[in-house]
Order: structure tokens, then C-alpha cells, then sequence
């Protein structure tokens, strides 16, 4: 059993929990469903999952002076110029398999990081305004978390409009399994008419 008193190990177990929550979102889901944009801006499922894997791979990897294995797979700073979006959707020639398989991997890569060093090792961050550019790994953690639990809570908006799988985890959905639905949001929508 992980030491849930140190800070480190605190701060990684939730990150885990946020990328296995992120993967979940894609669980049985079919091509198609996984990039369909579910959003008037296009956010899609297998979308946040390049985002965030791309986000982990820059933010726990050349900030602290170490770059992925593979660089090839991941986005190229140059592609922005291009397309603004460039790591909010899968190409044709990226999978549902093969991007999950990419964020495992990047994932490892970033543990490689968090495992290395100390929570007060720095790092610089070049994208970043220049006051702001001198950090430490504790203060990424927390950033990598933070940005991954919004696309979390995006994946579960997404997820539950597409097919109503929500929840936490599959094994542990977090919400009550015998709530009446329908009259939940009749009840919502009558209270919030009172204010219309």
C-alpha cells in the first residue's frame, strides 16, 4: 500500500485516477463515437485524450530536460502553426487503440519524471510568459492535474449525452443507482422555471 502521507504519492495517485478516468470515457466505444465532436467548438472523446497526453508529455517531459522516446508520435510545436487544434482530434491514420496505447506509454514516461525527482527539483516551462517560466515539479503535478481533471469532467458531460455511462469509475459510478432520472430533471427544470 501506497504512503498516502507523502505528498508525491498524493499528488500522482490523483493524476492516475484522472488519465484512468479519462480512458474509461472511451471504453466501448466504436471509432465513429470516439471522434464524433459532441461540442459546437468539436470537443470529442478520443480528442481530450490527445490533448492530455500530449499536455503530460510536454509539461512532466521537456520542462525537467528529458523528451519522450518517440517525439515522432506526439504533436510537433510547428503543427499550431498550421492548425490551432492540432491535438483536439485523431487523424485518419490515428486509432482509438493507438492513441490509448500512446497515453499509457507517455504516462509511463511522466512517472519516469515524478519517480526521479524531488518535488522541489526546477524546471522551466518556455511557452510560458517569462515571469512565469521558472517552476517546480510540485507546481507541475498540480497544473498536469488540473488541466486533466477539466477534460475529465468535459469526458463525462460528453459520455453521459452519448449513451448515459457516468460516474467516477465503472466499477464504482459514484452516483445512485436507483435515482429516478427523468423526475430528478423534472424537478430541476420546475425549480429552475420558477426563475424564468
Amino acid at each position: 500500500m501506497a504512503d498516502m502521507g507523502d505528498p508525491k504519492t498524493v499528488l500522482h495517485h490523483y493524476l492516475q485516477a484522472t488519465r484512468d478516468a479519462l480512458i474509461w470515457k472511451l471504453d466501448g466505444l466504436g471509432e465513429r463515437d470516439a471522434r464524433l465532436p459532441r461540442t459546437p467548438t468539436g470537443n470529442n472523446l478520443l480528442g481530450l485524450i490527445k490533448h492530455c497526453l500530449n499536455v503530460e508529455a510536454g509539461y512532466l517531459g521537456p520542462t525537467f530536460g528529458r523528451e519522450f522516446p518517440t517525439p515522432e508520435e506526439l504533436v510537433p510545436s510547428d503543427a499550431y502553426d498550421e492548425d490551432p487544434q492540432a491535438d483536439w482530434y485523431a487523424r485518419e491514420d490515428e486509432t482509438k487503440d493507438g492513441l490509448i496505447d500512446l497515453y499509457r506509454r507517455v504516462a509511463a514516461f511522466a512517472d519516469e519524471t515524478i519517480e526521479r525527482l524531488p518535488l522541489d527539483a526546477p524546471g522551466r516551462v518556455p511557452w510560458w510568459r517569462p515571469d512565469s517560466q521558472d517552476v517546480t515539479l510540485r507546481r507541475i503535478i498540480v497544473h498536469v492535474i488540473y488541466d486533466l481533471t477539466r477534460h475529465a469532467g468535459q469526458a463525462d458531460i460528453m459520455r453521459e449525452q452519448h449513451d448515459g455511462a457516468v460516474g467516477l469509475r465503472r466499477e464504482n459510478t459514484n452516483v445512485p443507482d436507483d435515482q429516478d432520472w427523468p423526475a430528478y430533471v423534472a424537478k430541476l427544470t420546475a425549480l429552475a422555471d420558477r426563475f424564468g
